[in-house]
């Protein structure tokens, strides 16, 4: 039953699709089609980030990452999770592992709320992107504003949680990673 649950939204695709497939063909070849290719696209960008994962797990001891990336890593810790962000590649939902190693190993929740806002928007072949399409002054408008709010946002949503909430985010995330 617990499996189930788990993975019920997963089941509810699958026979959303097969529904598709058998009263409207055409619409449910596609779905599957286009549901095909995300997987699989979605597969080809989780193994490295897992390897990833699993190496930072091992190869970056919890003190280290509490000293560069924890409570009092300061302006230290923003650069770094800056960098982190910026220099990485691949899409969003690739983020989301990275970032619960980073709590795993406690690291200031608003510098993991960081994190996930410079991956979204502060990529380096996103603003790379920009820059060519957009042009110079759109690209640090962009960059300048969406970063300004997420740094501010995400220190301002870290204060608003009680110090039980932060243990709980702590627990959770390294309860998801082992």
């Amino acid at each position: 039953m617990k499996l189930f649950k788990t993975h019920l939204y997963a089941i509810l695709v699958v026979l959303l699709l097969i529904l598709l497939i058998i009263f409207k063909p055409d619409v449910g070849m596609k779905a599957l089609d286009l549901s095909a290719s995300n997987f699989m696209d979605m597969f080809s960008v989780l193994p490295p980030i897992m390897l990833l994962i699993g190496l930072l797990d091992v190869w970056i001891p919890k003190e280290v990452m509490i000293k560069y990336l924890g409570e009092k890593s300061g302006l230290k810790g923003i650069g770094i999770v800056f960098l982190l962000g910026a220099l990485a590649a691949g899409p969003l939902y690739a983020a989301f592992p990275v970032a619960a190693i980073l709590l795993k190993k406690n690291a200031r929740i608003a510098n993991v709320l960081f994190f996930l806002g410079v991956w979204s928007t502060a990529k380096l072949p996103l603003v790379m992107f920009e820059y060519t399409s957009f042009g110079g002054k759109f690209t640090v408008i962009h960059i300048v504003s969406n970063l300004t709010v997420f740094l501010i946002g995400a220190y301002a949503l870290e204060k608003s949680l009680s110090p039980a909430k932060k243990e709980e985010i702590y627990r959770i995330s390294s309860s998801m990673v082992n």
